[in-house]
């Protein structure tokens, strides 16, 4: 599932191509793509509007309209997007479900093979009420800081894999950079999430930062789906440093990485870097 890298890389390979540009003719070729919404109806509302700004919150790409409007794109397991530029025609794909034709003759796919990414078009006085129900802080934002993440996961009896994972808590972080926060922070992902003390509540939080530019500087992970809008894949799968790597030696001690169960989800990590402890007196 693309996660804060991927949606992150997309957002700004989109940026440039989109930003300026008008909507000229949108098909969606997917009911279930805006559903409940009708998609004849959702497609007629979308085309004529100019995208003055490609955001990203958490896991949602959200193209801005000068009108105000917004397209809240979640790519969920296996969405992705391609641009072509005019001239270049988009390749033929049974798991294409939707088009957008802008209007300097390029064109924009939105890819789904699994059928469960979605578009909702916010009017402007939806999209922050509707977000913010939704998520947590930001994780790379300068008001993320130690203390928030204390908060988030204060009082908090289940494992600090699941409470990471939660997006009204933290948002964009999924289970590969879950787990490869927690190995930079030395963690164990079973730890209940309020035993954590200071000192690593500031590993965790350093973890779980580099662990999300490592993925944005390598342009995401590419385990099936995941593409970048140029159709590239990402290089993130070739440095992680326990996820699906049970067996492996770690690189930091050489100890096999192990995989448990964490809050339902495969969940990689190193028993020796990252025992689990009582709690903390640090």
């Amino acid at each position: 599932m693309p996660e804060l890298p991927e949606v992150e890389t997309v957002r700004r390979r989109l940026e440039p191509a989109l930003v300026g540009r008008r909507l000229e003719h949108v098909e969606v070729l997917d009911s279930r793509l805006t559903r409940p919404h009708d998609p004849l109806e959702v497609a007629a509302e979308l085309t004529g509007e100019r995208v003055g700004a490609v955001d990203r919150r958490g896991k949602y790409l959200v193209v801005r309209f000068e009108s105000g409007r917004a397209l809240l794109i979640h790519l969920r397991m296996t969405g992705s997007l391609r641009h072509v530029a005019a001239g270049s025609a988009l390749d033929a794909d049974p798991h294409t479900r939707a088009v957008v034709h802008l209007d300097d003759g390029s064109e924009v796919a939105y890819r789904d093979v699994r059928r469960f990414g979605t578009w909702l078009l916010t009017e402007p006085d939806e999209l922050e009420p509707y977000l913010d129900a939704r998520l947590g802080g930001e994780p790379l934002a300068p008001a993320f800081t130690t203390k928030r993440l204390a908060d988030a996961l204060a009082g908090r009896r289940a494992p600090v894999k699941a409470v990471i994972l939660d997006q009204r808590r933290l948002a964009g972080v999924g289970n590969i950079y879950a787990d490869e926060a927690l190995w930079r922070a030395r963690v164990h992902p079973l730890r209940p999430a309020g035993e954590l003390g200071e000192e690593e509540l500031r590993a965790l939080h350093r973890g779980i930062r580099a662990a999300l530019k490592a993925g944005i500087e390598r342009q995401g992970a590419t385990l099936r789906d995941y593409r970048t809008p140029d159709g590239g894949s990402g290089r993130m799968q070739h440095e992680f440093k326990v996820y699906g790597r049970e067996g492996e030696p770690c690189e930091r001690c050489g100890h096999p990485i192990e995989k448990i169960r964490a809050g339902g989800r495969g969940t990689w990590f190193c028993p020796n870097c990252q025992p689990f402890v009582g709690i903390a007196n640090n």
